[in-house]
């Protein structure tokens, strides 16, 4: 009798054991989660702030093609406002687009390529864009451990416990280029 108290003790004391490690498990990696989704908004609220400058120099040279500019603006003000992480993702996704139409105008201009003004805030966009690159990617990476222990036994009965559920990724789509131009051939 007194070897099977002790071994269902044991067992007990296996499964408290399992049960507090995969707890502290998926706490620390949700705490990971949160804290790689702040760095990614820091520096995703750098690029909002270039963006005004951006609009501003642009709006001087090609005043007629106001209806970029306002998409790029509207863009930004829906991602400022965005409050949840999935509507937040999908609002910084809509930036980028509008963004690359904005440089995609822009190309019409070679005044404008040529102004020392835009080239720096093109080259300080492109460092925040490269930034924004390197966040995500921790926050994806986190994203996926914090999923991936969610779905293992026992990650996923004490998940459900607690209510922990899946996150979603920032995905943006096709990654852009905001400095490199295709270099053309001349023969």
């Amino acid at each position: 009798m007194d070897m099977f108290l002790l071994s269902v003790g044991g067992v007990v004391v296996l499964v408290g054991a399992v049960v507090w490690s995969t707890y502290n498990r998926l706490m620390a990696l949700d705490e990971r989660c949160n804290t790689a989704f702040a760095d990614v908004d820091v520096q995703l609220k750098h690029r909002h702030n270039l963006i005004p400058n951006l609009v501003e120099t642009v709006r001087g040279f090609v005043g007629h093609e106001a209806s970029v500019l306002t998409e790029v603006t509207k863009a930004r003000a829906s991602a400022l406002n965005a409050s949840r992480p999935e509507a937040r993702l999908e609002a910084e996704t809509q930036v980028g687009q509008c963004l690359n139409s904005l440089f995609t105008v822009v190309e019409s201009y070679p005044d404008l390529q040529a102004s020392s003004h835009f080239r720096d805030l093109r080259m300080e966009l492109a460092d925040a864009e490269n930034r924004i690159t390197a966040s995500r990617r921790y926050y994806n990476l986190a994203v996926d451990e914090f999923n991936a222990t969610l779905r293992q036994v026992p990650g996923n009965l004490i998940g459900a416990a607690v209510r922990l559920g899946r996150r979603k990724a920032f995905d943006i789509g096709v990654e852009r280029v905001l400095i490199d131009e295709p270099v053309a051939i001349r023969f």
